[in-house]
């Protein structure tokens, strides 16, 4: 199930950002006074009144203004509007009703979408009487809020949930099925590789009657084993025009990631990872989806040089030293069939159910051979831990005090699970929860 989006957009300097910043709870965005701080799009995945979105900062726009730069951040904040669930639509209560708010109104109002227009601003008692007359724009759901101070914050995000498409029930599942996501940065050769994977075999298959699933889905049949391509439509997609394409396909990306199974994170070999393929591959990794690394263009890589390009990947990726990684030339159809392979042996580490007593055993294990480092006089005493029974599964650590553990323990617990359990390619998550009375773990002996 793809995370619903909100989408934050509105005219220069009337607090975006700072209001994206309060609905955050961090200083997320870069907040400045100038015009036109923030040109790139923002997409963070947050928790909003208990359901996941992804909630988009765009750039402000003058919309009287024919330059270059504001005609180009007006359609990216456009491409976010055509992407958006639940439109917030800024504007600024000392400005009052302008023309580009009106024509901005006019925009959201056009697109019949859902729609909360956000007085930002009303930082004083005087503020509050300019509010009434932003009603004449025309959108049935008004809040006044002031992102510098911390007020209205939690009436608008009421309103926001209020607003949200509903839950979708998950994809049905099928034993021995896998959902396999094709994403990564414009170019770097996923629409090759898809033609790849699906040309290799030859078997896409219609739809299953009864069942639910998207229609731009794809499924086909690999050495006999059910697989859906998650969004083939997307990959394929070709943008007509420059503005927004980096939004657009970091967006598909992570609603495609959210309905998968494990992620081909497709690198271009000829490139330098950005910092768009380091996003893509957090999010895989805070989603706890299944992750390989699929480097393409390999046969343009000269072979002196090959060896140099590993170390240099491994470097920029260092936290993602659990992710397989291959190397393949989708074109010349190179490795491509190691590709499937892999991914429904990281599906089946990612389904991996660990008795409780075997976890207890491992980490009790863990602890003996490498203590947790005392706080002052105290030291952090995992009682019991567990796997948890929801998708993603996590390893819950049941301590003394959750104040205690230091992010470092945590990291070699997980080293540790991973020379007992293997887990290649998934992406290991903890939730620290105190300890009630149960009654404590036995010590493992050497």
């Amino acid at each position: 199930m793809s995370r619903p989006v909100v989408a934050l957009v509105g005219r220069t300097n009337v607090g975006k950002s700072t209001l994206l910043n309060r609905i955050l709870g961090v200083r997320h965005a870069v907040v400045d006074d100038r015009p036109n701080v923030t040109r790139d799009r923002i997409i963070v995945p947050i928790m909003m009144g208990g359901r996941d979105v992804l909630v988009v900062d765009t750039g402000g726009w003058g919309m009287d203004s024919a330059s270059e730069l504001d005609l180009k951040v007006r359609r990216q904040a456009e491409t976010a509007i055509s992407q958006a669930d639940v439109i917030l639509l800024v504007v600024s209560a000392p400005d009052g009703v302008i023309p580009s708010d009106e024509e901005a109104a006019s925009l959201v109002r056009s697109t019949g979408k859902k729609c909360v227009l956000v007085v930002n601003k009303v930082d004083h008692v005087l503020h509050q009487t300019l509010v009434a007359d932003f009603h004449r724009l025309g959108l049935d759901t008004v809040v006044a809020v002031s992102a510098l101070h911390n007020r209205g914050i939690e009436e608008l995000i009421d309103a926001v949930v209020g607003l949200l498409p509903p839950t979708e029930p998950p994809a049905p599942f099928v034993a021995g099925t896998i959902r396999l996501a094709i994403v990564g940065r414009p170019n770097a050769g996923k629409s090759t590789l898809l033609n790849a994977l699906v040309g290799d075999e030859r078997a896409i298959v219609d739809a299953t009657p009864g069942t639910t699933r998207d229609p731009l889905d794809a499924e086909l049949l690999w050495q006999g084993k059910p697989l859906i391509l998650v969004d083939t439509a997307g990959i394929r997609k070709k943008s007509r025009v420059d503005y927004g394409i980096d939004y657009f396909s970091v967006l598909r990306a992570l609603q495609s990631i959210d309905r998968c199974d494990v992620a081909l994170l497709v690198l271009d070999a000829t490139e330098p990872a950005t910092a768009q393929d380091v996003t893509i591959a957090r999010y895989v990794r805070e989603a706890g989806r299944g992750l390989i690394l699929v480097v393409n263009k390999w046969d343009l890589v000269p072979p002196d040089y090959r060896d140099a390009h590993r170390d240099w990947m491994k470097r920029r990726l260092e936290f993602l030293s659990f992710v397989p990684v291959l190397h393949v030339s989708a074109k010349q159809r190179r490795h491509v069939r190691s590709v499937l392979q892999k991914a429904f042996e990281v599906a089946e580490a990612r389904r991996q159910k660990i008795a409780r007593s075997t976890v207890d055993a491992a980490i009790a294990e863990s602890v003996q051979r490498h203590p947790p480092p005392r706080v002052g006089t105290r030291r952090l005493d995992i009682v019991w831990a567990h796997q948890d029974d929801t998708e993603p599964w996590k390893f819950v650590l049941h301590v003394n005090d959750p104040a205690l553990v230091p992010p470092n323990y945590v990291r070699f617990l997980e080293h540790d699970i991973r020379r007992h359990f293997g887990f290649n390619g998934v992406p290991l998550l903890f939730d620290i929860v105190p300890a009630g009375r149960r009654k404590r773990v036995k010590e493992v002996t050497a």
